[in-house]
């Protein structure tokens, strides 16, 4: 298990320690992932004392200090970045919705084979503005009259690491939230990526949310991030309907 793995797993060192007592109680063993210490057991105890080994204390909040560390920095960097765009007068967070006397508008072009992409760029606004001017147009709406709406399926789909660094110092909305929360760590070479089973609409909605990756009106860019932004948007984009 890496550092990004065990601060995945708990929220503190001392919910780690916490953690690491009741897998001892249950006869478990925790053991680091891949590099040097690898073959280190992080539940292992003295033989007479009973108390968790001092390496084993030492290296658990040694990377729980590094995990921290992490995301404060990604925060700062967060908040650094909207502090500038506020100063070249972008407000940030979402983007207004369609105003009433342009949602006509909206519908006609839509219906005309107007993409939403397009729609949200041509009256800046979101994505996910257009998208509920247009709800009742859309592919995946339910037939009209039917009382009570079929439920959208879940969608699997695997979000690059540095995706999900990001958003989790970003404000959610609950569903996007316990999305990003119950997503799988599965390990890529030296990365990650995060296992989402969410709807498509909260998929394009946590797509919409990392749009500051791209980087423009102040915000710094990282290429790494671009590059992962694009992959996820990519992948965000091939979903289809599957039924109904």
């Amino acid at each position: 298990m890496s550092e990004l793995g065990l601060q995945g797993l708990v929220r503190g060192t001392g919910h780690i320690l916490d953690v690491l007592d009741v897998l001892h109680r249950d006869r478990l063993a925790l053991r680091i992932h891949d590099g040097a210490f690898s073959a280190m057991d992080l539940t292992a105890r003295h033989s007479r004392t009973g108390e968790l080994l001092s390496t084993v204390k030492f290296m658990v909040q040694t990377l729980a200090a590094a995990g921290e560390l992490q995301r404060d920095l990604q925060r700062e960097l967060t908040y650094d970045g909207l502090r500038a765009a506020e100063a070249k007068g972008n407000k940030g967070g979402r983007r207004p919705a369609v105003a009433a006397d342009r949602t006509e508008a909206v519908r006609t072009a839509y219906l005309e084979g107007r993409s939403i992409a397009a729609l949200a760029r041509d009256h800046g606004v979101s994505r996910g503005a257009i998208r509920t001017a247009v709800a009742d147009l859309l592919p995946e709406h339910t037939a009209e009259g039917q009382d009570v709406p079929t439920p959208e399926l879940p969608v699997t789909l695997d979000m690059p690491g540095k995706v999900a660094d990001f958003l989790r110092a970003t404000e959610l909305e609950p569903d996007e939230r316990a999305a990003l929360d119950q997503g799988v760590t599965v390990r890529r070479g030296q990365g990650y990526t995060l296992r989402i089973s969410t709807t498509r609409a909260v998929h394009r909605q946590l797509l919409d949310r990392c749009q500051p990756l791209d980087g423009g009106q102040g915000t710094p860019t990282v290429p790494a991030q671009r590059k992962a932004r694009r992959e996820y948007e990519n992948r965000v984009s091939a979903l289809i309907p599957t039924g109904p």
